[in-house]
Parts: C-alpha cells; sequence; structure tokens
C-alpha cells in the first residue's frame, strides 16, 4: 500500500474508534474522520476517498430506507463494524450484505481490518487500470481523443451503456461525433463481433427510405431488378446506427416504431415476417422533445428510442482538448504538409482556445489541414487557420460598446479555459470576486452544462439560461468575495 491511502472513517468520537484510527494510521492510513453518515450529503470533503469505514449504531439501521438512499449516493466504498448481536435480525443481515463490501465485529481486530482495507484497495485499483485501459483516449473508437473532464466524464458513460443492449439516444451539435461515440458503444460491447452499420435519415431520398431500411423483393416497384437486403436485415446481431433520426420522415416513423416494439421486418413487396436481432443507436441534434410537441416525432418513438442517453460535448466546452486535438490532427494528416511545417505558434494555440468552433471537430479538422498545407512559415499562425485573433468572437462590432463587449468576453472566456472552468482560480487571475465573474458569465452567456448542481450554485443560484441549470465542478467551498 503507498504511504497516506486516503481512508473516510465514519464513527462517533469514542475511546475505541480514537484507537482504531491511531493504529490505521500508524499503518499508512490518511484518514477523514466524520461522525455521522449523513454530513457527507452536500459536503465537500477535503480529499477524494475510495473506501471508508462505518460503525454502524442502530438509528442508522432503524431508519434503513434513508440510510440506504444516503449509502448510495455517495462514491466510497464502506466496510462496516458491527455488533454481533446485530446479524442476527435476518433483514439487517441482508441490509448489510447489500450495501457494504465486508463487514467486522466489535472487538475490532485491527491487522484483519488493515488487510481487508488493502484488498479492497487494491481491487478498486485494478478496476480503475482495467477501466482506463479501456477508456483511455487512444483505445476510444475512432478519433474520440480527450482528457478533459466532460470527455472523462463521456467515457465513463459509454462504458456503462456499452454493458448492456438497451437503445440510446446520442445528442449533441453537429460535428461533435455522435457516430464516434456510437461505434465506441459498439465497440466496447458484446456486439463488437457483429456488424455495425450507420445509416443518414436525413441524407436518404424519401423515395428510398423504406427500401434502404427494410429491403425489397425483386419486382416490388420499378427498377427493383433483384432482391436487396436492408441495412436492419444486414445488421442482423450487431449495431444499428441512425443518424439524424430527427429527419425521419413520419410515415417510416412508424414502421420503425413497429421493428423495435417486435423485432421483425417485412421487405417492400415482401409477405413474409423477419426476426432481426439487434441493438439500436440513434443521433441527432435537433431538440426531439420540441419535435414531439410540434407533431414533427412521434411520441412512442421517442420513448422506445430514448432508453438510455449520451451527450456528446460541444468543442467549445472542451477546454484544453481543443490544443490537444490539434497536435493529434497535425500528427495523423502529417503526409500532407510541406517539411518546414512542424507545429503550431503559441498565438495559434490561443487563438484556438478562445475561438466559439460553431463547427466543433469537423470545423478544427479541416482548418487544421487547410493550415498545414498552406503555411509558409515552421509554425502554423492564426492567419493559416483562418482565425486572426479579430475573429476570435464570432461576428464583428459595430458599435464602440459592442466592441468593449467582445473585448471583455475574450478575456473572460480566456481565463476560464486556462483554468478549465475553476471559477475560483479564474477569478484569482483576472482579479475580480467569485461574484463579478459569475456576473460576466450571465451577461456573456458562458455556460457550462452539467447533470447536477455543483457547490457553486448554492452560492449563486440566479445563474441560469434557457432553462438549464449552470453547474461547475473543482470549486472549493467558501465564502464568495463581495
Amino acid at each position: 500500500m503507498k504511504a497516506e491511502e486516503n481512508l473516510l472513517f465514519i464513527g462517533k468520537d469514542t475511546e475505541e474508534e480514537n484507537t482504531i484510527m491511531d493504529e490505521l494510521k500508524e499503518r499508512g492510513w490518511g484518514i477523514t474522520s466524520i461522525s455521522n453518515i449523513r454530513n457527507i450529503k452536500g459536503k465537500r470533503l477535503p480529499k477524494h476517498h475510495d473506501i471508508g469505514v462505518i460503525f454502524l449504531t442502530m438509528p442508522y439501521l432503524e431508519d434503513a430506507s434513508i440510510f440506504e438512499n444516503i449509502t448510495n449516493g455517495i462514491d466510497v466504498r464502506l466496510i462496516a463494524v458491527v455488533d454481533e448481536t446485530v446479524l442476527k435480525d435476518i433483514k439487517r443481515h441482508q441490509s448489510i450484505a447489500r450495501l457494504f463490501f465486508g463487514f467486522h465485529l466489535r472487538p475490532v481486530d485491527i491487522d484483519r481490518l488493515h488487510y481487508s482495507l488493502e484488498n479492497l484497495l487494491s481491487i478498486i485499483h485494478m478496476e480503475q487500470s482495467l477501466q482506463e485501459s479501456v477508456l483511455h483516449p487512444s483505445r476510444i473508437e475512432g478519433e474520440m481523443v480527450g482528457n478533459s473532464r466532460v470527455m472523462k466524464a463521456l467515457f465513463k458513460a459509454i462504458h456503462k451503456v456499452a454493458a448492456v443492449d438497451a437503445p440510446v439516444l446520442i445528442q449533441g451539435e453537429s460535428g461533435t461525433g455522435k457516430e464516434l461515440a456510437a461505434k465506441a458503444i459498439h465497440g466496447q460491447s458484446s456486439r463488437n463481433d457483429a456488424p455495425f452499420n450507420a445509416i443518414n435519415c436525413g441524407a436518404l431520398p424519401a423515395n428510398l427510405i423504406q427500401s434502404e431500411l427494410f429491403g425489397h423483393e425483386k419486382g416490388s416497384f420499378t427498377g427493383a431488378t433483384q432482391r436487396k437486403i436492408g441495412i436492419i436485415e444486414h445488421s442482423d446481431g450487431g449495431t444499428l446506427f441512425l443518424d439524424e433520426i430527427g429527419d425521419l420522415p413520419l410515415d417510416m416513423q412508424v414502421n420503425l416504431l413497429r421493428f423495435l416494439e417486435n423485432s421483425t421486418i417485412q421487405r417492400v413487396g415482401g409477405l413474409k415476417e423477419i426476426q432481426v436481432d439487434l441493438r439500436v443507436l440513434a443521433a441527432t441534434h435537433i431538440d426531439l422533445e420540441k419535435a414531439v410537441e410540434e407533431g414533427r416525432f412521434r411520441e412512442d418513438l421517442y420513448h422506445r428510442l430514448n432508453v438510455l442517453q449520451i451527450q456528446v460535448p460541444s468543442l467549445r466546452d472542451r477546454g484544453e482538448d481543443i490544443t490537444t486535438l490539434a497536435h493529434y490532427f497535425f500528427k495523423k494528416f502529417s503526409g500532407e504538409k510541406p517539411l518546414i511545417v512542424n507545429g503550431f505558434s503559441k498565438e495559434s494555440l490561443s487563438v484556438m482556445l478562445l475561438y466559439e468552433w460553431p463547427g466543433n471537430i469537423r470545423e478544427l479538422i479541416n482548418r487544421v489541414r487547410r493550415a498545414m498545407v498552406m503555411s509558409e512559415h515552421p509554425l502554423i499562425r492564426p492567419a493559416d487557420l483562418g482565425l486572426e485573433r479579430r475573429h476570435s468572437t464570432s461576428r464583428y462590432a459595430s458599435s464602440l460598446e459592442e466592441a468593449r463587449d467582445q473585448a471583455e468576453r475574450s478575456v473572460v472566456m480566456a481565463s476560464l479555459t486556462r483554468n478549465t472552468f475553476n471559477i475560483q482560480n479564474a477569478a484569482r487571475e483576472l482579479g475580480i470576486s467569485r461574484v463579478t465573474l459569475y456576473r460576466l458569465m450571465e451577461k456573456h452567456q458562458i455556460q457550462r452544462k452539467c447533470d447536477s448542481k455543483g457547490e457553486d450554485d448554492k452560492e449563486n443560484p440566479k445563474i441560469e439560461s434557457q432553462g438549464k441549470i449552470l453547474a461547475f465542478t473543482g470549486l472549493s467551498k467558501g465564502k464568495a468575495e463581495s
């Protein structure tokens, strides 16, 4: 065990527990002590903890439902310390078996507890190592490269949904890499040896969509000179990716819904029901809920497809991943560049971090490839990328006030990006308070989307845009400067 592994210790301040903590500290554990597990909820712990020890008391066991919700809500694997009498109650025994990763009876054998913690920590490290090997950007299917917080969350989500066989709805702006996410899900699933087929529902002529999806029999319509196997049937055993599902015509939505409900298809002009086993992944850049409200998309089909969700982040939300991706694509397309071109200037990298990237990854690839070919200097300049400093904002100023706003937004965005959207660090760098920084972010509509509220939302509950709560992570809880 490495020195000072973090251990969460949950229990009352008794002589017995203090003795146990002292002896665990002597064995190399760095301990954070909390008197009540309920104190964890909403509290930012000073260190990250993978494992912990909890002394179970009767109030915990008597209020089992609340206690179970709290235990399941923390990302710490706990070993329980209990009295032997507790185990005589079958329901409590079952709860302990379900909620904890081991238990020790009182009086505690310190050596046995120490070895149990070491073994549990070894298992966690092994799982983390395995997960990193699976989820490392270089191992993700295609070109899903990145180490930002949002990308690590995406890789983790992909790993989770790949383990099951339910439909997945992948959402994100155009050019963010939704098909790469679909390929990654397929590549990590049990179907990875079977076909992965993708079809763009918005790129097919209306009169050919049914034939492309379901196939047709010979002579079923003019020009059908032979039987055609549709992409659904061709994907049997594997994964079908329906890109831009929001563009699928309503009449075809009915046919797709029928297939999702009973896993059978009929070729155009055919009478035979064909059983097909596949997993459906769908993607869209539009708001399907809004499309349902407007009658452009069937609600029943939406719920069939939206069992699991993946949100692919936009490039502007990925911080330092922008420069990582720029170097990655520079290396990938290095065979296209003149020998004189060796990389990017610091100014180019800075401008890329400030740019909004409306075209996302697709635009980044195009600009990097063009710059590599056209640059006449050893280091690519902003002009080679078409991102001169005056283009760092998405529009030109029409007045002095607008120019000031653009400059102010650029400075704020640059600081946030450099500090990976850590509000405290960015505010310190800019020489302003966190409250002032929040106001500037609200003024310039600088957002960071997150699944749940972070600590800073409690200090600034008014930050909200278009119904979406702005949440930030990685921040230390403290009283904001005035």
